[in-house]
């Protein structure tokens, strides 16, 4: 697993051991990246939730987004985060919050400009964090929202005032698109 371009392109991200994390392929975040390049998103203010490795946020700072914001639960989640983070020259530029999503949205006060996640396939907890997301200080007029899930497991068109605007397929894997309603 590696960074795909940008400053640390090519550079390894360390997995960590002893969880389950399953961090988003290289296929899928060239195709989410290389569709948020395509819209003009995904500098300035990233929300990285359910980090694993922290896989999309380090390939966020990598093609130049000022700030991301790690989010994960698991104690080895969040030091191989830091650990990547430090290895790429990072560190300086983000901040890893070890709780789980739900409280961090409660508790972060930024709107983002970019919300990534990538929660566990079969979680059922994905439409209820879109939820909270759409009613959530963290969304703003102009955030995109980026989850992954499993192509088996369909997310409505719609949560709250988030609406959907474009899927990726790949595979098993598919990557929304929301933003607020106009």
């Amino acid at each position: 697993m590696r960074i795909i371009a940008g400053d640390a392109k090519g550079r390894p991200i360390k997995m960590p051991k002893g969880t389950p994390t399953r961090p988003a392929t290289e296929l899928v975040r060239g195709a989410v990246f290389s569709s948020l390049l395509n819209m003009g998103a995904g500098n300035g203010l990233v929300l990285d939730l359910f980090s694993g490795s922290g896989s999309l946020g380090l390939e966020a700072l990598s093609r130049g987004a000022d700030w991301v914001d790690f989010v994960d639960r698991d104690k080895r989640c969040c030091a191989i985060i830091k650990e990547n983070l430090a290895v790429m020259g990072f560190e300086r530029h983000a901040r890893v919050h070890c709780l789980g999503v739900t409280r961090a949205i409660e508790l972060l006060d930024k709107e983002y400009d970019l919300i990534l996640m990538d929660p566990p396939y079969r979680s059922p907890e994905i439409e209820d964090i879109l939820q909270q997301l759409a009613a959530s200080g963290v969304v703003g007029k102009g955030t995109v929202v980026c989850t992954t899930h499993s192509t088996r497991r369909p997310l409505k068109p719609s949560y709250a005032s988030l609406n959907m605007f474009k899927e990726l397929h790949h595979g098993d894997s598919t990557a929304t698109f929301y933003s607020l309603e106009n």
